[in-house]
């Protein structure tokens, strides 16, 4: 750890900042959010490395150095040649930037040290040393621990990002030893991520305990009869007879002698190319770095060049206002600024309730929106009811509140609203509008006639947007704060419900609700004509809503005493595993605690360090890092792994899913979002049930406690993986097309081809490979993913990947084109013309299949599977106006990707999979046959096959 200094013992200000470059690149890399320039160029990475220059200028820094590692071998390599071969290919969006951080290093004027043969950890070593000689204080900006070495009363380590400075007291604090004896400490200890030997088993604290107790490695060595245990002591004295010790002495003392130039006057910081630079800031997107540029060079902001760099672009502001990145081509422009007018009419007696119907009854289309006591919908109770059906006007109609306030009979005023909102040929329209229908269900009212959600709407023309909330549309579009629900009910402990609001409050809020909400649909819906999305809203979207909405409000049952009996299943498991990870570290710790976890796997364990967080760019523990250090054949990581996997399914579904169960209906009710994923698929949430795991045993256990009433089946209607089907429909491949045509086994006839062999003797563990790079390649997975996935070198799995594409030219063609297509148009279309817009400049033109950056990953993904979600709305359509016309008892309860699950009678188990699959099967015509797979038993997982 770093030990950050304090006012009490605040060093001396450095005269002399060395960076370690390249290490400040990575560090910044995966510490940082992406971010991306308007040309689409990733940025993250320069962003932090400029934010960083900035600040040590702003220091008044008399020497500021970056050093860099040359590419090419260094003595160490040449000594040992296993020497970091372990370290994996930085990533493809880090090379990229790696030119636009030296083309601001360039316009600082920054001095850029590197010597050939030698490390940049060498160059630092030559420069603190001939530094702290010349009286000058030196710190080297660097999170590598091998500077420790050259710490002194005048020589610190800095880090640049967590503001923390390690000094030789900071040392003794951390390791227990003095910066001379750190070369023997790391000579012991070894280094996995560098490939270092050092000595098997020997670990930091032990190394600090013997270089305490014997001062030096030599005097170690002499006294190594009384070290240890007899297996340690063995492991020391293997190592310094085999030479393990001396080569790793050699590969981790710096070199304090590199033959270099020490131009200490021409490192002498110079004022900034300023020009140069504030066109580098406006290039990439950097706004706020303009000014801050301006002030160390002592301009006055306020400049011409300050407002033409400062201004506001089209582009979205991001990350700590400093960035306008990855601006979405919009189908609207915004609407000037307007003066927002409203005038809300409370409607609380009989005789305006009376007039105020008369006109309803005369509008063909309204807005309407309830006002409830909450949020869940099954269990929440309508307060008041408010229209518009023009701009500027709403009528609030109140049926509960505080008492007091005048209020219409609840019962007799939704038995007078009845028949209205019961017509099919009066149209109906809000912002989330299936809330509302889920209420007036409960409620006993039957809502027909929805034409339009303003929420919807514009997700149809912001797929990649993330939020669509009315709050958010009213001040985008119309430059209008509408009254947040928090100056009504409050916040936290004090909260109230709506039901104690004054009405008066209450129908300034409603109206104003319902005005937005009828404005935005008229605004929004006329662009989606324009963009060729208009059929998609009137026939697939809005119609969905009234499909999701019967499968939410009927529900799904439980059974609970089997959920129990898991928990407690899993709760001897994670017992177990505990006591497994504890064994592993050879301590006991926290297998919750971050900090602990890194002190055991990075300092003790020594294990290589994948990525930093974002926050305090400690070393990452999180899922993706774990899963890098199981497949290098850790076991402590695997253990975790499993350890956590156990512990999320039981805290987010086996614990979690009885409470959420309605005590009013006994089931459970999910809810299915329609505006989440920008592809058009189905999400859903309390609970989310798209994310069971089903490639575990104990997540597949989880679908056994989704059961039917006594006597009845789960049916399950499971697509038969369409997204390749979709690639081979979309590409063309004449061997992907003869293979689902022939209803051969898909990964197996891929594995046959690029393998060049015989589909009958295709082994599993190639039929594995195949899958994995089936699926991979639909989401632009690396050779890094691939090598994860399968356990293999990240070579092998670019040859793989290679070799399919060889195999298969057409799919990389197809993906190749759909990327063209997506610069020259800006968008991606589905199947039915969904549409994801995209920066054309983040789609790159000369990009191979491993440099795919996310713009281009999603553009590719788009296709493919936004038309999976087509077929799947359209299918879920179908099914579900076959199953009224056939009048069948069955429900249809969940749709969780491309599977759709029901409850049916033992009478209705055979002509439902019938009907679905028919339905299914046809619901759109493609190149290659669509097949799905139907079965029906007492839960979800345990069904047989339905033909």
């Amino acid at each position: 750890m770093d030990v950050p200094t304090t006012p009490a013992n605040a060093p001396t200000p450095a005269q002399v900042y060395l960076l370690d470059t390249h290490g400040l690149v990575f560090q910044m890399f995966h510490g940082i959010p992406q971010m991306n320039a308007p040309d689409g160029r990733p940025t993250n990475s320069v962003f932090g490395v400029t934010r960083s220059l900035l600040d040590l200028y702003e220091r008044g820094a008399e020497y500021l150095m970056a050093v860099f590692d040359c590419h090419e071998p260094t003595f160490r390599e040449k000594l040992y040649p296993e020497y970091k071969a372990h370290r994996p290919p930085p990533p493809d969006d880090l090379i990229l930037q790696e030119p636009m951080i030296h083309a601001v290093l360039d316009a600082m004027r920054v001095p850029i040290l590197k010597q050939p043969g030698y490390e940049a950890d060498d160059v630092i070593a030559t420069v603190a040393t001939a530094g702290a000689a010349k009286g000058l204080v030196v710190a080297m900006c660097t999170s590598d621990k091998d500077c420790r070495q050259l710490l002194s009363p005048t020589v610190r380590i800095q880090n640049l990002r967590k503001g923390v400075v390690l000094d030789e007291a900071g040392l003794k604090a951390d390791w227990g030893i003095a910066p001379e004896q750190v070369v023997d400490f790391q000579t012991l200890v070894g280094d996995s991520v560098d490939n270092v030997p050092g000595v098997a088993g020997c670990g930091p604290k032990t190394a600090a305990k013997w270089l305490q107790q014997f001062g030096t490695l030599g005097n170690i060595l002499k006294n190594s009869d009384y070290i240890g245990g007899p297996k340690l002591r063995e492991a020391v004295k293997e190592a310094h007879a085999n030479g393990a010790l001396a080569l790793s002495k050699k590969l981790v003392e710096l070199d304090k002698n590199v033959p270099m130039t020490l131009d200490w006057e021409g490192w002498k910081r110079r004022g900034f190319d300023l020009p140069r630079l504030l066109d580098l800031f406006q290039e990439y997107g950097f706004r706020s770095f303009a000014n801050r540029a301006r002030h160390i060079m002592g301009e006055k902001a306020g400049s011409a060049q300050v407002k033409a760099v400062g201004s506001p672009s089209p582009g979205k502001f991001d990350l700590l206002g400093a960035i306008d990145g990855n601006p979405q081509p919009t189908p609207e422009p915004p609407p000037p600024a307007i003066e927002w007018k409203g005038d809300y009419k409370l409607v609380d007696t009989p005789e305006t309730f009376a007039a105020f119907l008369e006109q309803l009854k005369q509008q063909s289309r309204f807005c309407f929106d309830l006002e409830t006591t909450g949020l869940e919908p099954m269990r929440a109770d309508i307060v008041g009811i408010a229209f518009s059906w023009k701009a500027e006007e709403a009528y609030y109609l109140p049926v509960r509140g505080p008492e007091g306030d005048a209020k219409l009979d609840p019962v007799a005023t939704l038995a007078a609203l009845k028949p209205l909102f019961e017509n099919p040929h009066v149209h109906k329209v809000n912002q989330n509008i299936k809330y509302d229908l889920l209420v007036l269900q409960a409620n006993g009212v039957d809502l027909k006639g929805i034409a339009g959600d303003s929420m919807i709407a514009h997700y149809l023309l912001h797929a990649g947007e993330r939020s669509h909330g009315l709050d958010e549309l009213t001040k985008s579009i119309f430059q209008h704060e509408n009254i947040a629900i928090k100056d009504l009910i409050g916040v936290g402990k004090k909260q109230i419900t709506m039901d104690q609001v004054p009405t008066a409050k209450v129908c300034a809020y409603a109206g104003e609700d319902a005005d937005a909400a009828w404005r935005l649909a008229e605004t929004l819906e006329p662009h989606l004509e324009k963009i060729g999305a208009r059929k998609l809203y009137d026939e697939l979207e809005i119609p969905l809503i009234d499909v999701l909405a019967e499968m939410e409000f009927h529900g799904v049952l439980l059974d609970q005493p089997f959920l129990q009996t898991l928990s407690t299943e899993m709760a001897g498991q994670l017992a177990a595993l505990e006591t497994k990870a504890h064994e592993q570290a050879g301590k006991e710790f926290n297998l919750a605690s971050p900090k602990q976890l890194r002190e055991i796997l990075f300092d003790e364990m020594q294990l290589p360090t994948q990525k930093r967080t974002g926050t305090t760019g400690e070393a990452s523990t999180d899922q993706e890092s774990l899963e890098v250090l199981a497949a290098m054949g850790h076991a402590l990581p695997q253990t975790l792994m499993e350890h956590r996997g156990i512990a999320k399914l039981k805290g987010t579904y086996v614990d979690a899913l009885p409470a959420l169960v309605n005590p009013r209906t006994g089931r459970l009710h999910t809810s299915f979002n329609q505006t989440v994923a920008a592809t058009g698929r189905l999400s859903s949430s309390d609970p989310n049930l798209q994310n069971i795991p089903m490639r575990t045993e104990q997540g597949k256990r989880i679908r056994k406690a989704f059961v039917p009433p006594p006597g009845w089946s789960i049916l399950s209607a499971d697509y038969s993986q369409i997204e390749l089907r979709l690639l081979a429909h979309f590409c063309n491949d004449e061997d992907l097309k003869k293979a689902f045509a022939e209803d051969q086994d898909i990964h197996t006839a891929v594995a046959a081809r690029v393998f060049n062999t015989p589909a009958e003797n295709v082994t599993s563990e190639q039929r594995r490979m195949a899958k994995t790079v089936n699926f991979g390649i639909l989401y632009g997975m690396s050779a890094m993913g691939l090598s994860i996935r399968l356990g293999i070198t990240r070579q092998q799995a670019a040859k793989f990947i290679d070799d399919y594409f060889a195999r298969y030219p057409t799919v990389l063609a197809y993906q190749d084109g759909v990327i063209a297509k997506a610069r020259r148009d800006g968008y991606v279309a589905t199947i039915l013309g969904r549409r994801r817009f995209f920066n054309p400049t983040a789609l790159r033109s000369k990009s191979s299949y491993r440099q795919r950056n996310q713009a281009e990953r999603e553009a590719i993904n788009m296709e493919i599977q936004g038309s999976a979600a087509d077929l799947m709305k359209k299918a879920m359509l179908n099914v579900s106006a076959a199953m009224r016309k056939a009048k069948l008892q069955s429900k249809l309860l969940l749709s969780v990707h491309d599977e759709l699950v029901f409850e049916a009678p033992p009478e209705e188990v055979s002509p439902l999979a019938k009907l679905v699959r028919a339905e299914m099967v046809n619901a759109m015509a493609l190149g290659v046959p669509l097949r799905v797979d139907v079965s029906a038993g007492p839960n979800w997982l345990d069904g047989e096959d339905v033909e």
